[in-house]
Formats: structure tokens, C-alpha cells, sequence
């Protein structure tokens, strides 16, 4: 009975141990299918670009070089684009996340006045829109169609975020607001001195959403722009991919860059690694704030 007991624990662990490993495995082809594009794209982007068009590029530059970088960063409509990117993206997360809060901190409260009503109406939209076209005539009926302001107003509510909020702000102790609201202060100050401070973890989290879709965002600057001095990076970037073509070098290029140097496809890749790179750096920062905010409202205690 124990010679059993021991063989039969021994093929368990041995069970235990070979599953380990083929899970193993497949987690690690599944980092590898996930890293190895984006270091490819960055190898390519640091390898001399007349070069790479001869292909067998891997794993290393084989001719480094810095000339793509040079003609991104001294091309004054890309430092103009990543300009307006950044500038978008800082004024649409700050005023999105401060208005979508203060709304969700009044739909928290469960006697405001219609307050069912509202959520109703605005789960709807979360799943039937007016459609793209009425969209654009809207924009353009109001004033914001090529315009800095297209890329703020629209933005400025979102009711996914919205519910996010809410789940949040509901689990702070009414006491607090209560013990305020005796000292004399009201909604406002207590929105701003007391549940914004203990709303951090919900707050970088809506911040991250934001500040990722705003900096990642093409679609508006190609379908509400028209003005080049106000295109965001990437939908320069689109433009560049949509009319990228490797036998063709870039036109026009600036500084003692030759048309021979640099070519269309090598400005891409390192367009893409330089519009990628702050939000890869950014994101390590806030991701214990992403974690414990995604997880608010999912666990009643």
C-alpha cells in the first residue's frame, strides 16, 4: 500500500510538472508572437535603409544607421503633428477624466432626480450610434470641423468610463461627505477635496484609457481635418503608410539628406517606433494604478 501511495504521488508530481511545462512553452511563443514584430519594426527603423531593401534583416541591424530618425525629427510637419498630438492628447485626457467624473460622482447619487432614467438612455448609446455621416454634419453644424477643438468635445464624455466611476465613487464611505457637508462645504468642494483624493487608483486608470486612445487616435485628424498644421502624428503616419512605396525615396526631404539615404519605408518605421515609444515608457508607471482601477466593482465586500 505505500510502495502504491508513493508511485502514485510520484507520476502526479511528474503529471504536474510536464503540464508546467507545455504551459510554459506555449505562454513563451505567445510573448515571442507578440515582442518579436515590434523589435523587428525597431531593428529595421535603426538599420541603414538602402540596405534593408535587400532583406535578411532578423534579429540585429546589420548596417546600423540613425539617418531615418534624423529625417523624422528634422522634418518640420512630423514635429508639428507630434506636437499637436501631444497637446491633444494632455487636454483631452485632463478634461475628459475631469468632466466624466464629476458627472459620474452626480449619477452616484441615487436621488438625483431621473437618474435611472439617464443611465438607461445612455447604455443605449453604448450600442447604437447616429452612424458617421450624421456624425460629420453635426460637427460641422457647430463649428468644430477643422478645428483643434474636434479633437476636446467630442471627447469629452464617455459613459463606459462613466460607469467605471460610478462603482468607485459608490463605495466611498458616506461619512465623509456627510462630516463635510456639516462643516459647511458643498458637492463641489467635496467632489474636489475628498473624493478626487481618494480616487486616485480610478482616476489613472481612466487617464491611461484616455491618454492611449487620444495618442493612438488617426481617424479623427483623417475624417474631421482638413488642415495639415493640425493633423496629429498618426494620421501622418497613415498618410505616409497609405502611400508608402519601397522602389521610391522620400520627397523633399530636410537638412544634407539625400533622396538615395533615406527612403519612405525606413521614415515609417521609425515614425512608428517614435509614436510608440512614450506610451511604452509611460505605461509601467501607471500599471499598478491600471490593475487595482480595472478591478473597481467587480468584487462586493
Amino acid at each position: 500500500m505505500y510502495r502504491f501511495s508513493k508511485r502514485f504521488f510520484a507520476r502526479g508530481r511528474l503529471g504536474r510538472h510536464i503540464g508546467d511545462g507545455v504551459i510554459i512553452v506555449i505562454m513563451l511563443g505567445i510573448c515571442f508572437l507578440t515582442v518579436y514584430p515590434i523589435w523587428y519594426t525597431l531593428i529595421l527603423s535603426f538599420n541603414d535603409s538602402q540596405d534593408a531593401m535587400f532583406g535578411g534583416i532578423y534579429w540585429w541591424p546589420r548596417k546600423f544607421s540613425l539617418q531615418s530618425y534624423r529625417t523624422v525629427f528634422l522634418d518640420k510637419s512630423i514635429l508639428k503633428a507630434f506636437n499637436v498630438t501631444i497637446w491633444r492628447t494632455l487636454i483631452a485626457t485632463v478634461t475628459s477624466v475631469f468632466f466624466t467624473s464629476m458627472v459620474a460622482y452626480a449619477f452616484s447619487k441615487k436621488h438625483i432626480m431621473g437618474n435611472r432614467v439617464y443611465l438607461i438612455i445612455g447604455t443605449v448609446t453604448m450600442f447604437f450610434g447616429g452612424g458617421l455621416i450624421p456624425y460629420f454634419i453635426l460637427l460641422r453644424s457647430i463649428g468644430l470641423y477643422d478645428t483643434f477643438l474636434v479633437y476636446i468635445i467630442p471627447a469629452l464624455f464617455n459613459f463606459y468610463n462613466l460607469i467605471i466611476f460610478m462603482s468607485f465613487f459608490r463605495e466611498i464611505p458616506p461619512g465623509l461627505e456627510e462630516s463635510a457637508k456639516i462643516d459647511g462645504a458643498n458637492d463641489f468642494v467635496i467632489f474636489i477635496r475628498i473624493v478626487i483624493p481618494l480616487s486616485t487608483a480610478v482616476l489613472a486608470t481612466i487617464a491611461l484609457f484616455n491618454g492611449v486612445y487620444h495618442w493612438n487616435d488617426y481617424f479623427a485628424g483623417v475624417m474631421y481635418i482638413n488642415n495639415p498644421d493640425l493633423q496629429p502624428i498618426q494620421t501622418f503616419l497613415y498618410r505616409i503608410i497609405a502611400s508608402v512605396s519601397m522602389t521610391k525615396s522620400i520627397v523633399g526631404m530636410p537638412g544634407n539628406i539625400s533622396g538615395s539615404q533615406v527612403t519612405s519605408q525606413s521614415v515609417k518605421l521609425a515614425t512608428m517606433v517614435v509614436t510608440t515609444a512614450p506610451i511604452i515608457c509611460i505605461y509601467p508607471f501607471l500599471q499598478k494604478y491600471f490593475v487595482k482601477g480595472i478591478m473597481i466593482g467587480s468584487i462586493k465586500g
